[in-house]
């Protein structure tokens, strides 16, 4: 019997209510953060909250009650390794909840809920496309030097010009995905 034994079962039973705490627990330790709705984040903060200890003490044991929620080991390895070391000055208050709007479909409150001590990702550099322009203006440069009338040199700016913009044109739309677009208006507000 379940006399006075409170926890959050979000309307859930009890395989399906621990299935989804799991769930947000891996979403945790992969993203760092997630946006859930408000009982949610408050079901699954006390799970989290003790991963992350376990993830700080370091240890054999804590490595396997890891194991049990997570079910896999390279999430086991990322949370010792990666997210157990940004809290080592900390005793508590490992997540935080921060609201945010609500849903429009059902009113219901929406959070982020994240870690307090995240690693923030480096932005990764673009690589530059290689341009072929600069050889075509080699070449016209070229054969501009045997014309000289400025008419001649508007021409080859001109074709220029037009060969770009034939290179950055998009491909042709697909009939299907025309016709998706007709049919994806936005919803009228209710």
């Amino acid at each position: 019997m379940r006399h006075a034994d409170s926890r959050h079962q979000l309307n859930r039973f009890t395989s399906w209510h621990k299935a989804t705490l799991k769930s947000l627990a891996r979403s945790m330790v992969i993203y760092q953060g997630i946006e859930t709705t408000m009982a949610r984040a408050k079901a699954v903060r006390p799970l989290v909250e003790e991963l992350v200890s376990l993830a700080k003490k370091n240890t054999l044991s804590g490595k396997r009650q890891a194991f049990k929620v997570l079910g896999s080991h390279q999430l086991v390895a990322l949370l010792f390794d990666k997210v157990g070391p940004l809290f080592e000055k900390r005793s508590s208050g490992f997540t935080r909840i921060i609201n945010l709007k609500r849903r429009r479909g059902d009113n219901a409150q929406m959070v982020l809920f994240e870690l307090t001590e995240r690693k923030l990702k480096e932005p990764k550099k673009r690589k530059k496309a290689k341009e072929e322009v600069p050889a075509i203006r080699e070449e016209v440069s070229g054969e501009s030097s045997q014309k000289s009338s400025p008419e001649a040199k508007q021409k080859e700016t001109a074709t220029l010009q037009k060969e770009r913009k034939d290179d950055l044109k998009k491909p042709a739309k697909k009939f299907l995905g025309g016709i998706k677009k007709i049919f994806k208006k936005e919803r009228d507000s209710l």
